[in-house]
């Protein structure tokens, strides 16, 4: 079965392109043509290009492989949250900072910056400064939600990158191929497809095109999880749980005994 149809991708208007003036001619072998002044992507490419998207992504989760969603423009923002948040994906919606991915040390120091202090805010903690240091902890706090809130829990660097307009998240996309880091993304015909490892030639203005091959990407995360109950991070923090309920038991084997030795 088909993970998309030919007319969802019509009725997305995945096909519309950029004007013939703002083009890259390296995405000719997409454009199927011009009207009206505007490119026509080659939906047929479209559709065996997603395919050969969803697989790759598919299998690679099932292999346990992290996900990191990225689409920062005002159209993807809102899709790229919701989706990443149902399959279980990292993701940044509102500003790239540079050097998240080749400065990650830093970038996880600021990440748990934000949990510390979300985790201080839900205690009460913050209420007890006073007001003047309350509104500055405030402003941060609300800023580090802004730019990493999608990245708690990503304790390394991802292992695929999906990205909604690569010319926009030119430094994400610079960042992921120094680090050989696999790039799935929506590939307008204003941008440089040599760049990306599995391009989806399609509309990255359009909402609703964007709605619908993030969600297709999505899907392909999610089947591929189902094998995979434990995300990086989590199977850790469970062989932590455990050797720490080993001590525990130890503990109470060792008063067990003493209070043994003392009845006798």
């Amino acid at each position: 079965m088909a993970v998309v149809t030919m007319k969802q991708l019509l009725e997305a208007g995945v096909h519309f392109g950029h004007r013939v003036r703002r083009w890259n001619p390296k995405m000719s072998p997409y454009i199927y043509t011009s009207r009206k002044g505007i490119y026509i992507i080659d939906l047929q490419k479209t559709l065996e290009l997603l395919e050969q998207a969803y697989t790759f992504v598919r299998d690679k989760a099932s292999e346990g492989a992290t996900i990191l969603f990225v689409g920062t423009k005002k159209q993807a923002q809102q899709v790229i949250k919701e989706e990443a948040e149902r399959c279980g994906a990292f993701y940044v919606n509102n500003r790239w900072l540079g050097g998240l991915l080749t400065n990650f040390k830093t970038i996880r120091s600021r990440i748990e910056k934000l949990i510390e202090l979300e985790e201080k805010e839900k205690s009460g903690e913050l209420e007890k400064l006073p007001k003047k240091e309350l509104s500055r902890i405030r402003r941060i706090l609300e800023k580090l939600r802004k730019n990493l809130g999608g990245l708690k829990g990503m304790t390394r660097l991802p292992d695929i990158l999906y990205v909604v307009d690569p010319r926009k998240e030119k430094i994400a996309v610079a960042e992921a191929n120094k680090l050989g880091i696999p790039i799935v993304a929506i590939v307008d015909t204003n941008c440089d497809p040599d760049l990306i490892d599995y391009v989806i030639p399609g509309n990255d203005d359009a909402i609703r095109s964007i709605k619908l091959i993030t969600s297709v990407i999505a899907n392909a995360y999610l089947e591929g999880r189902e094998g995979v109950p434990l995300r990086e991070g989590e199977e850790e923090e469970e062989k932590k749980e455990e050797e720490e309920e080993k001590v525990i038991m130890e503990e109470l084997e060792e008063i067990e005994e003493e209070i043994k030795e003392e009845e006798v």
